[in-house]
């Protein structure tokens, strides 16, 4: 490695204090990628130079550009389709069922990237279930990241991005082709709200809803999950992530090919 071990590790220890992601100790290769353009684009000469600055210093906006470049930020237009068909059969409407009296819902996308998830969830919306415009309708995308949330706030995608994922139907009505870009429309852009929050620090006030750690962190997130969401919820986790033997207060529900979770009824 072009890092010496102390400073892997302090790398390590870093993105694990502020982030709660886990670097395992063969990832050198992956941390010198991340690190190597931020070390240009600040005027180190090397990342050795730029991670002995980290360390020479208290914590600042360098170090959290350093652990935005470690996270993972891959995605696309609904990503895994089981899920949003799970959302579009089974979830939207016995929600909208159980909700009707107060014609309020909130949906919370963590560590929603560059907004693609967000902005499906929003076309899966107006295309499946209209009435819900006219309700309380929250889609809240958080991340820990300024720069991808910037970026999700925009809604401007390559023609690479939007061919991952999304219909050539929906891309013609919900897009608008703007030199070699494509840009989400403005109404459906304005349904996302955007919020910075790390899911392993202390989070900001968050209204009931429907929502790579360790297991103590994996732990203390659904805790934290426990608090927000409502006993009529529903929780989606990634295709590789689960609450057995973390958390058994959930419970788990299974639509066709989708998975998700619920509280377990006392």
């Amino acid at each position: 490695m072009i890092l010496s071990v102390p400073e892997f590790n302090y790398v390590r220890r870093l993105v694990l204090d502020q982030s709660a992601i886990v670097l395992e100790e063969d990832k050198g290769y992956l941390v010198e990628s991340r690190l190597q353009p931020l070390a240009r684009r600040e005027g180190f000469a090397s990342i050795n130079l730029l991670v002995q600055k980290l360390q020479a210093e208290p914590i600042n906006i360098l170090h959290h550009r350093a652990v935005e470049a470690m996270t993972t930020n891959e995605t696309t237009f609904f990503r895994d389709l089981h899920p949003f068909e799970a959302l579009k059969k089974a979830v939207l409407p016995d929600l909208i069922t159980r909700r009707a009296g107060e014609g309020a819902l909130t949906i919370w996308c963590a560590a929603s990237s560059s907004g693609q998830e967000p902005y499906s969830l929003a076309i899966l919306i107006r295309e499946n279930f209209p009435q819900l415009l006219h309700w309380k309708l929250r889609i809240l995308a958080t991340d820990l990241s300024t720069d991808i949330l910037a970026r999700a706030r925009e809604g401007r995608y390559s023609q690479l991005e939007v061919n991952r994922g999304l219909p050539a139907s929906l891309l013609v009505k919900y897009f608008e082709k703007r030199g070699c870009d494509w840009y989400v429309r403005d109404d459906v852009r304005n349904m996302v709200e955007y919020q910075i929050v790390n899911l392993a620090n202390a989070w900001p006030p968050l209204p009931p809803m429907v929502i790579y750690f360790g297991i103590e962190t994996k732990k203390a997130i659904l805790g934290r999950v426990r608090r927000v969401l409502k006993p009529d919820g529903y929780l989606f986790l990634g295709a590789a992530e689960t609450t057995f033997s973390i958390d058994d207060t959930f419970e788990r529900v299974t639509f066709e090919r989708a998975t998700c979770y619920r509280m377990r009824k006392t």
